[in-house]
């Protein structure tokens, strides 16, 4: 009887034991979850403050270019490559930050400014809700050098208009896209879009192609006969010296037959892409905004970000 009851108390004491264990071991998962969920908050919030940062520090300069013409020899078209968050503090080495040094963690910054006046404006393609003759005949001289689909084109023409003008109870009206990669709303194919990209943009209003940022490609769908070699020639030029109006342009090329259009073709920008980059620890935030400048005022349009292990690709 008595070993029987010494053999019940070790159970009961084995049993205690391990509840002990299993209540010590939950209390500590808790313990070492709540932590983590905090610690991923203040990332994520210094992260959205960094970024903040970084595109009024792009608001700031592109508010201090007061050149009459945009070019991609001024301060803001310089990207800004990957830097330790620290060489932008005071010299002060006390200064932690309220962090230990074994608390910290290094975070490096990237990004750059980009003219997306540069890029051909898929809203040019209508004109009081109707298709634009000339911006459509500049879209099919670049569909035919990227060697896309004219069909896919006129699928772009004919669903612009409806998702433009859409309204909230229009459950058949395609979306509006907001950028390139969202031209797939409309219907256009996944590589379309693809090709697309680094060629197009969408801005809210009517714009010019800047002939001082744009690619050869731009130039040459923009221009009517103008030539990829003569697009090509106009950004040879444009390297050491920038063209001041379109006549410096027309100048170079000395082509009567190749005529700027004020109205499709200028010198100067309004609308900037600003990008950032931040890499903290294992994690990396990109963020992308578009602002608009008219004269000293820098106002965001829109402003997304996403966490992606992927490196930061300058455009075209």
């Amino acid at each position: 009887m008595r070993h029987k009851q010494r053999g019940a108390a070790l159970l009961m004491a084995m049993l205690t034991v391990t509840l002990v264990a299993t209540l010590a071991a939950a209390s500590l998962w808790q313990q070492w979850r709540s932590v983590e969920v905090e610690a991923a908050e203040r990332q994520r919030v210094q992260s959205a403050w960094i970024l903040t940062g970084a595109l009024d520090w792009a608001r700031l300069i592109l508010r201090e270019d007061t050149g009459v013409a945009d070019h991609l020899a001024e301060p803001w078209a310089v990207a800004l490559q990957e830097s330790r968050l620290s060489t932008f503090l005071a010299a002060d080495r006390n200064n932690t930050g309220g962090m230990d040094t074994d608390d910290q963690v290094d975070a490096f910054l990237s990004g750059q400014i980009t003219d997306m006046q540069s890029r051909m404006n898929i809203f040019n393609l209508l004109e009081n809700n109707k298709p634009s003759t000339v911006a459509v005949e500049a879209f099919t001289r670049l569909f035919a050098q990227l060697n896309l689909p004219a069909t896919e084109l006129a699928l772009l023409v004919q669903q612009l208009p409806l998702a433009l003008n859409a309204t909230d109870t229009s459950n058949s009206a395609p979306l509006m896209p907001r950028k390139a990669v969202d031209l797939g709303w409309l219907g256009l194919q996944a590589s379309t879009v693809t090709a697309l990209q680094p060629y197009v943009t969408v801005l809210p209003v009517r714009t010019t192609v800047n002939i001082n940022t744009a690619s050869a490609v731009v130039l040459a769908a923009s221009v009517a006969k103008l030539s990829m070699a003569d697009a090509q020639r106009l950004v040879a030029a444009r390297a050491s010296k920038y063209f001041k109006t379109t006549d410096d342009a027309r100048t170079v090329l000395n082509q009567p037959e190749v005529a700027f259009n004020a109205a499709e073709q200028g010198v100067s920008s309004s609308y900037f892409e600003v990008l950032g980059r931040l890499r903290m620890g294992p994690s990396t935030v990109l963020e992308r905004s578009l602002v608009a400048r008219d004269g000293k005022t820098i106002t965001t349009v829109w402003r997304e970000h996403v966490a992606t292990d992927m490196p930061v690709a300058n455009a075209p």
